[in-house]
């Protein structure tokens, strides 16, 4: 008996729909959900939207020059003579500036730091101060532990003293014994000397948030790690 043509129809049919289904299923994104969208290339779109999770790239050091910006620079050392005192070094503002006998100067080294520097500012320099009778060789910097620069004078680091209250004055000279007008050779000025030995003036007081620190020291007893110079 020949088989019947409509049954043999029906089979090549299904045939040729299982070869297409198969085609279609081969040729599709791999994760396609049921409407045939794209899973995979959503997937993709969400990342790359996402932000990364990647740690960032650390900062670049901070350069001290940028540290110190803010800093009240010393533009200018001008060595000249003052009445009484003879000769000194001043800075752009006609600040005289001092040494500090605990400092060194070969090398070169700054010991005033913390709270003594609030009262000794030292005297910071972008490395460029215009110098105007004082033996240029003699000038010179040094890196604070900070990183800051500060100005030397034959190796002696440089400062004002919070005490002057205008430019000229030299009320610092011999406060503790170890602070002393410097002369424009890097020498310790010791022309005009006061009677005794002058104590420091207290440091500014403190800001924001150090303010209830700074009252707490102030309760507790001083010992004698305490600034007095």
């Amino acid at each position: 008996m020949l088989p019947d043509r409509r049954s043999a129809a029906v089979l090549a049919g299904g045939a040729l729909a299982a070869l297409t289904a198969f085609a279609l299923t081969a040729c599709a994104p791999v994760g396609g959900d049921e409407n045939g969208n794209d899973t995979v290339a959503a997937g993709n779109a969400a990342a790359e939207a996402a932000p990364s999770t990647e740690p960032p790239l650390p900062d670049e050091a901070e350069d001290p020059v940028a540290k110190q910006a803010s800093e009240d620079l010393t533009e200018e050392l001008n060595g000249k003579k003052v009445a009484r005192m003879g000769k000194v070094v001043t800075d752009d503002k006609g600040w005289i500036l001092y040494r500090f006998d605990k400092d060194t100067a070969d090398p070169p080294a700054s010991e005033c730091v913390d709270e003594c520097e609030r009262v000794w500012p030292p005297a910071y320099t972008d490395g460029n101060p215009i110098i105007k009778g004082v033996d240029q060789d003699l000038v010179g910097t040094v890196t604070r532990d900070d990183g800051t620069r500060q100005l030397t004078i034959n190796g002696w680091p440089l400062y004002r003293y919070i005490g002057d209250k205008k430019p000229g004055q030299w009320t610092g000279q011999a406060v503790g014994g170890v602070w002393f007008v410097i002369a424009p050779t890097g020498k310790k000025n010791l022309t005009c000397l006061p009677k005794g030995t002058p104590k420091a003036v207290a440091p500014p007081a403190a800001e924001d948030g150090a303010a209830d620190d700074a009252a707490a020291e102030d309760a507790a007893p001083a010992d004698d790690g305490g600034y007095s110079y």
